[in-house]
């Protein structure tokens, strides 16, 4: 094919969530609250899981890796949109780009990977009791965290070079509040076929894996749970899966919502909607889910705080 004679961009202009002066301020007030809480929730969490020692289990270890990917997820898109409703230029280099995108799908895939390794964990747990510790062996573990993050990190750098080899010559203004695939790909002169079909393989293969491992573990414990003979052990078990079943719903329930509605209906502007959502929101919700949901990580934060409480305690007592 031949090659399209143009100048290739050096900076692409983000056009952010409005153009809308009145709205900047306010919207840059109500996301850095959300990113403040976002990046203490999920750290807090982090701290919490990894002080107690009561909370060494394979299920809190997959948490504390959801949290530390909701947090990184959360930290490649908020800054710079916080920076957006405060500029009038909202540009970003090319680089710069290259990078926010890679890092988006490193930690998105990541997520929903997690969540899967997630599932199946909770299978363990209640459908083989007996044989939980050695099914969830400590190099198993890491291993269920160490492939989610180099398959994602594999495909977020295809993707990122496929999407940044082509040319971008008929304008470098994007309809989006960070770099995304499709609101890039709208803007390129080069042939689009070879890309989309990568995306369309990549998110199929990832998203159905995912999803049908999700799917399958929870129809083999929710038969596990109705087979329990004690209403007790019933709700005990239900309540270790409640958070993350919430945890999934809503995180597949955006991005179905996002990719698998109508053409027709599809814009670039219901897409920055659904972005926000599941770059912003999500990262912000799962701390208070796992959180306000368990009660082992309440009662961890608790002896955290008592402990904090004597420390000090004991330094006045001590002047």
């Amino acid at each position: 094919m031949a090659q399209i004679n143009c100048t290739q961009v050096t900076e692409f202009i983000l056009v952010g969530l409005t153009d809308r002066k009145e709205l900047k301020m306010p919207l840059f007030v109500v996301f850095l609250f959300i990113y403040l809480f976002t990046a203490i929730g999920n750290l807090g969490l982090i701290l919490v899981i990894r002080t107690d020692a009561r909370l060494n289990t394979p299920m809190y270890f997959f948490l504390s890796n959801l949290a530390f990917v909701d947090f990184c997820y959360s930290s490649v898109i908020t800054p710079k949109m916080l920076g957006n409703f405060l500029y009038s230029k909202n540009a970003i280099s090319f680089n710069a780009c290259a990078a926010q995108l890679g890092c988006f799908l490193t930690f998105m895939v990541s997520e929903c990977l997690l969540l899967a390794s997630m599932a199946y964990d909770r299978y363990a747990a209640i459908c083989n009791p007996l044989l939980y510790m050695v099914t969830m062996s400590p190099g198993i573990c890491i291993q269920l965290v160490v492939v989610p993050y180099s398959y994602s990190f594999l495909m977020a750098l295809i993707h990122t070079l496929l999407t940044f080899r082509l040319s971008y010559c008929h304008s470098n203004i994007i309809n989006h509040f960070y770099c995304d695939d499709m609101p890039l790909l709208r803007l390129t002169c080069s042939d689009t076929h070879y890309k989309q079909l990568s995306i369309l393989a990549c998110a199929g293969i990832t998203f159905i894996s995912s999803v049908l491992i999700v799917s399958v573990s929870y129809m083999f414990i929710i038969s596990a749970i109705l087979r329990m003979r004690s209403a007790e052990g019933r709700r005990k078990a239900f309540s270790t899966c409640s958070s993350h079943m919430m945890a999934v719903s809503i995180f597949y329930g955006t991005l179905i919502f996002m990719y698998l509605q109508p053409s027709s209906d599809h814009s670039l502007d219901t897409d920055k909607m659904a972005s926000v959502f599941y770059t912003v929101i999500i990262p912000m919700l799962n701390p208070l889910i796992y959180s306000l949901r368990n009660k082992d990580v309440k009662d961890a934060l608790k002896r955290v705080m008592d402990n904090r409480n004597q420390t000090s305690i004991f330094r006045e007592l001590r002047k």
